[in-house]
C-alpha cells in the first residue's frame, strides 16, 4: 500500500472475524480474490486466541458444535482433523455451592435444602397456573416458565452481571434465543422416572487443539494462498455510495450502490472500488462511515444501540488440576467475577506446562466504568482474591497473570433495540451491493456458527449460488438451525462433514505462534 493509492477489488470485507473470513474463504475458493480489512493486529475477532508466555486462552469460550452441516464441513475443510474431542462440563456456583448446568433436579434440591426447594416448587406451580400476558422482558419470560423463586436464584444475578442493567430492561428475545431448551418439567420427570431429561444435549464437542484462533489463522493462510488479501491494522474510514443506475424505462430508483471504500493503515490511505462490500464490523460503525451520511433517523438509531464490554484476567496457577469444568458460571453477588474458564480442560495443548493450570476470570463491564479502568495489577489482585473466596484455587500459588480487554463484546437487547435495528435494516436494504453479517454486523447475540452461516449465504449471494430465484435474506437466517446444545444432525449434514474431512486441504500453513 502506498501513501495514497486507488485500486479495484471485486469484494471488500470489513472485519476478519469468523463471519468476514468465512465469506472471504468461500469467495476465494470460487476464484474471486477478496480484500479483507481488519483494524486489529489479530484475526478471529472475539473468537481469537490470545497468547502469553506460551499459554493460550480464549476471549470467552468457543465450543465447536452446530446443527448446520455446511458450517461443520467448513470447519473441517479449513482445519482438517486438527481438533480434539472435549468433554462438556459446566456448573453454576451460588452461595458457596456448585450446581450442575443444565440444572439436574436431585443435586439441585440437595444443595438448596428442603424449605427452599419447596418454595421453588410452589412458585413454579403458581407460574404454570396463572394466566400471564405475553412476556416483554427477561424477568417475565423466565418467571413465566420457571417461577419467580427459581428466577431469583439462578437467573437474575448472573444475567444482571453480564448486562449491567435490570432484567426488566432486557428484551424477552434474548431469553428465548439463549435459554429456551431448559425445562423444569423435563428435569422433574427425568428425576422421577430415572431417564435423562436431555438426551440431545451434547456430552462433548470439537475444539481446535490450539484454541479457536487456530481456525481463523489457518483460514487467513488459505485465503492468501488462493490469491486473497487480509490486511491487518487497517481501518475502514469512509464508504462512499450513490444512487444506483435506473433500470428499464429509466424510472426513479431508491436503490443505492457502494462505489468506494477508504482504508487507512500505517502505510497511508487506500481507496478501493469494490463490486461488493460485506461488513462484519459493528453496525454502528458502518453507519458512521457512510458518505453521504445516512438519514438523521438512521444515524440516531445507530447511536441508540449499545454494547456490553468485558475483560478477562488470565491467571497461571501452580497446580496441575483444580476442577474438571470447561467453565463455571458465578451467580453469587458477593463477588464481581461472572464466569471462570479452565483452558486446560478445553485442550491440554493450551497450557505448555502440565504441572500448571491456566484460568480465565471474566468480568463484564462498560468502557469507562470502574472495572474497565482499573489498573491491571489491581484487576489481577481482585481475581486472585475472588478465586480464593470461591474456593477454587485451594492452597495453590497464583504465579502470573495478564488482563485482556474486549470492547463491544455483546450487543445489548434492551427494550428499544429491536426498533433501532429495524430502522437500520430498512435503510441498508436499499443498497444493492452491501451486506452485513455476523454478531456485530447484525447486532445479534448469536453463536459462531450462525455468524458463519450468514457469511456463507452472503458469499452465495455474490456468486449467484441461490436456493431459488431470490437472494438469501441474511436478516431472516433461521437462528433455530444453529442454536447450540440441543440438536440432532441429519444424515445429509453428516455426509457433507465426512466429505470435507476426505477433501485435500488447500496448500499449507505455518503452525500458529
Amino acid at each position: 500500500m502506498t501513501e495514497s493509492s486507488s485500486s479495484y477489488s471485486p469484494v471488500v470485507l470489513a472485519g476478519a472475524g469468523p463471519a468476514g473470513l468465512t465469506a472471504a474463504y468461500v469467495l476465494a475458493k470460487a476464484g474471486i480474490r477478496p480484500l479483507v480489512a481488519e483494524k486489529s493486529d489479530q484475526v478471529g475477532g472475539i473468537s481469537r486466541t490470545e497468547t502469553y508466555n506460551g499459554y493460550r486462552f480464549d476471549i470467552g469460550g468457543h465450543r465447536f458444535f452446530t446443527k448446520v452441516g455446511e458450517v461443520e464441513a467448513l470447519w473441517h475443510e479449513i482445519l482438517g482433523d486438527d481438533f480434539v474431542e472435549t468433554p462438556r462440563m459446566s456448573r453454576i456456583y451460588y452461595k458457596g455451592k456448585f450446581y450442575p448446568y443444565p440444572l439436574e433436579i436431585w443435586p439441585t434440591l440437595k444443595n438448596l435444602g428442603l424449605i427452599e426447594s419447596a418454595r421453588i416448587g410452589f412458585s413454579y406451580l403458581w407460574a404454570q397456573l396463572r394466566q400471564a400476558p405475553p412476556a416483554q422482558n427477561l424477568e417475565e419470560w423466565v418467571t413465566e416458565r420457571f417461577g419467580k423463586r427459581l428466577y431469583e436464584t439462578f437467573f437474575k444475578t448472573y444475567t444482571e452481571k453480564v448486562w449491567g442493567i435490570p432484567c426488566t430492561e432486557i428484551r424477552a428475545d434474548w431469553a428465548a434465543q439463549r435459554i429456551k431448551q431448559l425445562s423444569l418439567k423435563r428435569a422433574i420427570l427425568a428425576a422421577l422416572t430415572g431417564k435423562s431429561s436431555d438426551t440431545s444435549l451434547i456430552s462433548s464437542f470439537q475444539y481446535p487443539r490450539l484454541g479457536p484462533g487456530m481456525m481463523w489463522e489457518r483460514a487467513t493462510e488459505h485465503i492468501e494462498d488462493m490469491g486473497g488479501s487480509v490486511e491487518m491494522e487497517t481501518t475502514v474510514t469512509r464508504i462512499e455510495h450513490q444512487p444506483a443506475t435506473a433500470q428499464g424505462d429509466g424510472a426513479p430508483t431508491q436503490r443505492r450502490r457502494v462505489t468506494s471504500v477508504t482504508l487507512e493503515s500505517a502505510n497511508g490511505e487506500q481507496v478501493v472500488h469494490p463490486e461488493h462490500l460485506v461488513s462484519s464490523m459493528p453496525i454502528t460503525h458502518l453507519i458512521r462511515q457512510l458518505d453521504p451520511p445516512a438519514p438523521d433517523h438512521v444515524v440516531e438509531a445507530a447511536k441508540s444501540l449499545s454494547y456490553r464490554d468485558f475483560l478477562i484476567v488470565t491467571l497461571v496457577v501452580d497446580a496441575p488440576d483444580l476442577f474438571p469444568d470447561n467453565w463455571i458460571y458465578i451467580h453469587s453477588p458477593e463477588v464481581e467475577v461472572g464466569r471462570i474458564q479452565n483452558f486446560k480442560n478445553w485442550s491440554p495443548e493450551m497450557v505448555p506446562d502440565a504441572s500448571k493450570t491456566c484460568l480465565g476470570l471474566e468480568y463484564f463491564c462498560t468502557r469507562g466504568d470502574g472495572t474497565w479502568t482499573m489498573p491491571d495489577e489491581d484487576l489481577i489482585a481482585l481475581a486472585k482474591r475472588e478465586l480464593a473466596e470461591i474456593g477454587l484455587s485451594g492452597d495453590a500459588v497464583v504465579e502470573d497473570g495478564i488482563v485482556i480487554r474486549q470492547p463491544m463484546a455483546y450487543p445489548v437487547y434492551d427494550e428499544h433495540y429491536k426498533t433501532h435495528v429495524a430502522t437500520i435494516q430498512e435503510y441498508l436494504g436499499t443498497f444493492e451491493n452491501l451486506q452485513t453479517v455476523g454478531r456485530a454486523g447484525m447486532h445479534r447475540y448469536n453463536n459462531q456458527d450462525h455468524s458463519m452461516l450468514t457469511a456463507l449465504l452472503a458469499a452465495r449471494n455474490i456468486l449467484g449460488d441461490l436456493d431459488g430465484d431470490a437472494p438469501h435474506d441474511l436478516w431472516n437466517v433461521n437462528v433455530e438451525r444453529s442454536y447450540h446444545e440441543d440438536f440432532v444432525v441429519d444424515e445429509e449434514a453428516k455426509q457433507r462433514v465426512q466429505e470435507a474431512r476426505r477433501r485435500p486441504l488447500p496448500k499449507h500453513h505455518t503452525e500458529p505462534a
